[in-house]
């Protein structure tokens, strides 16, 4: 499968990180679709196809470990869908609920550069 259809939500409020992340993801010819909050976030999960979903934990309106306990109730339209934590909130507490929560991943986004955040995109991609 190429990336062109392989489809990625990313889930993140800042304006300038969630286009910087959309431009390099689309240059590498992903299908990017996002959201800037978290009930938009939630919605779209539960309403289209995604292969992966790149998840903020810190979000107006719904924030990610809120929107991954959701989930479980209402799960997302992709049954195989992988999602990931980007996010600056390393808290091991955090990181711990949102895999027993069924986060595949948990990148720090302050400690990777762009080429290892594609880096670690495309590994997650290869394992869905």
């Amino acid at each position: 499968m190429d990336n062109q259809q392989k489809k990625i939500l990313l889930v993140e409020d800042d304006q300038f990180l969630r286009e910087f992340y959309q431009e390099l993801l689309q240059a590498e010819g992903y299908f990017i679709d996002v959201a800037a909050d978290g009930e938009v976030g939630l919605s779209k999960i539960q309403s289209n196809e995604y292969n992966l979903v790149l998840l903020d934990i810190m979000l107006p309106k719904k924030d990610g470990v809120q929107i991954l306990r959701d989930l479980k109730l209402k799960p997302a339209k992709s049954s195989n869908v992988t999602v990931v934590i980007l996010t600056n909130l390393g808290q091991d507490s955090v990181v711990k609920e949102c895999f027993d929560l069924g986060a595949a991943g948990y990148l720090i986004k302050s400690a990777l550069n762009p080429d290892q955040v594609l880096t670690e995109v495309k590994s997650y991609l290869q394992k869905s």
